[in-house]
């Protein structure tokens, strides 16, 4: 792995951000999986899950809580997991789906699917560190963790995924639909996306059950 982009990082190479996997491998787990969701707060696009492996001698420092990562530190993360040996699973789940089922199912259907999507890959985890306070809706053996983030590598892994795979989808929304500004806020219910949406009034993406949306 070249860290040569990653400065300050800390002097330990055995982090407590790794102890939870390392611990479960100890015990003879073969595949440990990080998994959170972002864009419960939005008024418009999916909500987006990611799941991820990441390899058992990789250098964990370099994956701390992504809110406090910058865009483009996010963004290298992002690069450089594509380019190890990390297995990645992404969930999607539509704004229409949001509306259908509410947000809470919405996240935990993503997270799902993002797991489910590892087995495609010949990654199927034997355990999975959820962010949060619920677990997923799937058999395997799990443990949610509050402030995820900040305890699991591969939960703050997960997080840059999803994070940076949602914010090029709402880019490219933008893009479709310009007068919101997708690109600048994300559709998070900032004080200019609510003036487009009292202009304008909701487009497709936007979610109709949403406070501030239907009304």
């Amino acid at each position: 792995m070249d860290l040569s982009l990653f400065k300050d990082l800390p002097d330990s190479t055995d982090l407590a951000n790794f102890s939870i996997e390392k611990g479960l491998y100890r015990q003879g787990l073969l595949a440990v999986a990080g998994c959170d969701e972002v864009g419960r707060g939005p008024l418009a696009g999916p909500v987006v899950a990611a799941s991820v492996i990441l390899p058992q001698d990789c250098d964990s420092r370099i994956f701390l809580d992504s809110k406090q990562l910058s865009h483009k530190r996010r963004a290298q993360l992002f690069d450089l997991l594509h380019q190890m040996d990390a297995v990645i699973g992404i969930g999607v789940v539509s704004e229409k789906k949001i509306d259908e089922i509410n947000i809470l199912q919405a996240s935990l259907l993503a997270m799902k699917i993002s797991v489910e999507e590892l087995a495609t890959k010949g990654a199927a985890p034997d355990y999975v560190l959820v962010d949060g306070k619920f677990e997923i809706p799937h058999p395997v053996s799990q443990q949610a963790l509050i402030k995820g983030e900040t305890k699991s590598a591969s939960i703050a892994a997960a997080s840059i995924v999803a994070k940076i795979t949602r914010d090029r989808m709402m880019d490219d929304y933008h893009d479709t639909y310009p007068v919101y500004n997708f690109r600048k806020h994300k559709g998070y219910p900032t004080k200019a996306h609510r003036a487009a949406l009292a202009e304008h009034g909701p487009c497709p993406i936007h979610r109709r059950s949403f406070k501030g949306v239907k009304r």
